[in-house]
C-alpha cells in the first residue's frame, strides 16, 4: 500500500513514521510513505497555497489549483470518478466521518492512499466536492491542522495490513475490534505492592481465561463508553456473567 501525503510541512513527517509497527511495515515492504510539498504545485513565483475566504470571515483557506493538480500528479487522475480502482483519497477535516475502527479496516483493501492536509480554516469546499473520497476526522475537536490527524490514519491502517503485527490475532483483538473495549492485560511480577494478578489468568486454563476476558471487556465498555456497550447484542448467559464480574 501506498501513503501520498499533502501537505504544506513536509518536515513535519521526517521522523514520525521511523519508530514502531509504521517502520516495520515499510522495511518488509508492506507499505510507503511519503510526503509531499504542495507548494510543489504551484504555478506563481512566491509558491502561494491559501488565500481570503469569498463572503469574507476570519483566516485563510486553501486554494483548489494546487491541491487537484497535486492529486492529478500522484494518481493520474483529475476528479474523483476518474481514480483507478483501489485509489482512495482522503481530506482530513473537523467536518469528516469520525475514524473508527471499522472505518480504517475499509481502507486496508486499498492500494494507493492520497491525504490531504487541511490547514488555516480549511480547505476550497470544491476539493470535497468533486476530487475526494473520503472527509475523515479523528475527533470531535480542532487540530492546527490534518498533519498529525495523517499520522494517526496511517498507524491505524497500517496495523491492519496482513503482516504488519508480529501476532496475526493481535488485531483481531484489538479495542473496537468486536465493538468492545480490549480486556485487561497483566505481566510478571505475579504481585506488584500487594496488587495480585488474577488467579484465573495463572492457571492456565484457557477457557476459563476466555471466559474472564470477555466478562471483563465487557464490564469496562460498560464502564468506559457505554454507548458502545448499548449497541452489544448479549444473551442472558452474558448478561448474568457480567452481573456476577461487577458482584466480585
Amino acid at each position: 500500500m501506498k501513503f501520498d501525503i499533502i501537505t504544506i510541512f513536509p518536515g513535519f513527517f521526517g521522523e514520525v513514521f521511523e519508530y514502531g509497527i509504521v517502520r516495520r511495515a515499510r522495511a518488509a515492504g508492506l507499505v510507503e510513505v511519503k510526503a509531499h510539498d504542495l507548494r510543489a504545485w504551484t504555478s506563481d513565483k512566491h509558491h502561494v497555497v491559501d488565500d481570503r475566504p469569498f463572503g469574507g470571515g476570519d483566516g485563510m483557506v486553501l486554494k483548489p489549483e494546487p491541491i487537484f493538480a497535486a492529486v492529478e500528479a500522484l494518481t493520474g487522475a483529475a476528479r474523483r470518478e476518474e481514480l483507478q480502482e483501489g485509489a482512495r483519497v482522503v481530506l482530513l477535516s473537523p467536518q469528516g466521518r469520525t475514524l473508527t475502527q471499522e472505518l480504517a479496516e475499509g481502507f486496508t483493501r486499498a492500494e494507493q492512499v492520497v491525504l490531504i492536509c487541511g490547514r488555516y480554516e480549511g480547505v476550497d469546499e470544491r476539493v470535497a466536492e468533486a476530487l475526494v473520497t473520503d472527509e475523515i476526522s479523528i475527533g470531535d475537536y480542532v487540530l492546527s491542522g490534518g498533519e498529525a490527524a495523517a499520522v494517526v490514519l496511517v498507524d491505524a491502517i497500517t496495523r491492519l495490513l496482513p503482516g504488519a503485527l508480529g501476532s496475526e490475532t493481535s488485531a483481531r483483538h484489538d479495542s473496537f475490534s468486536e465493538g468492545l473495549l480490549d480486556f485487561p492485560h497483566y505481566t510478571r511480577p505475579p504481585e506488584f505492592r500487594g496488587m495480585r494478578v488474577p488467579e484465573v489468568l495463572l492457571g492456565g486454563h484457557h477457557g476459563e481465561i476466555e471466559r474472564w476476558r470477555r466478562r471483563r471487556a465487557l464490564r469496562k465498555t460498560r464502564r468506559n463508553r457505554p454507548d458502545l456497550f448499548e449497541r452489544l447484542e448479549l444473551d442472558e448467559r452474558e448478561r448474568a456473567g457480567l452481573d456476577e464480574t461487577e458482584e466480585e
